[in-house]
Formats: C-alpha cells, structure tokens, sequence
C-alpha cells in the first residue's frame, strides 16, 4: 500500500532508486517498510563477481596435478590467492619468526 501511495506523491524528476531513497529520507519516516525495501535493494550487489572470482582461483590452485590436496589447505591457498593484495604488505620474515617461536614452544611443552 505504501508503494502505490508513494508512487502518487513522487515527484517525476525522481527515476533513480537511489533518488527515491533520498526522497523518502526527506520525508522523515512516512514510509517506513519502503524506506527498508529501497535500503536492501541498495546494498544487495547487482552481481557476484567476487563468488565468480573465488571458483575461478579454486579452478587454478585445485588442478588435476593437485587433486589429492587436503580440503584445509585448499581453503588456505584460496584465501591466500583471493586477497592477494592484503598479502603484499606482509613482511614474511615476521610472520615466519613468529611460526618458528610458536612451533618451538609447542614442542617444549609436552
């Protein structure tokens, strides 16, 4: 009901999803249930590019060469793969000295 009622009183320079969810912020709460439709059909993404991308990189580390792979370390390799961007800024003699430090505690414990 609030649809077709919002539709009357819309001004017609309004087309854009985006313009009506501004108008309807302008309205101060009138229209409550569209006011939470337009906002999820904003954020809702048009496509799935990055679950496309995640099989795409699954396709190139899992290969006919590596089919016996564990599924840990596939998952690793992907994640790895997927935001290789982040890992550029990792400064890997770090995080190797910090590998060493845990295994070699863990191997004292016992």
């Amino acid at each position: 009901m609030e649809i077709k009622v919002l539709r009357e009183v819309l001004p017609n320079e309004v087309k854009k999803p985006i313009e009506v969810l501004d108008f309807l912020k302008r309205m101060g709460g009138c229209y409550p249930n569209t006011w939470i439709s337009y906002k999820i059909l904003l954020t809702i993404p048009v496509s799935v590019v990055s679950v496309e991308r995640s099989f795409s990189k699954l396709k190139l580390i899992k290969n006919y060469l590596r089919s016996k792979m564990s599924q840990d370390r596939l998952n690793g390799l992907a994640i790895l793969s997927i935001v290789r961007a982040m890992l550029e800024n990792i400064d890997y003699a770090t995080v190797i000295d910090d590998f060493a430090g845990q295994k070699f505690k863990k191997d004292h414990i016992y």
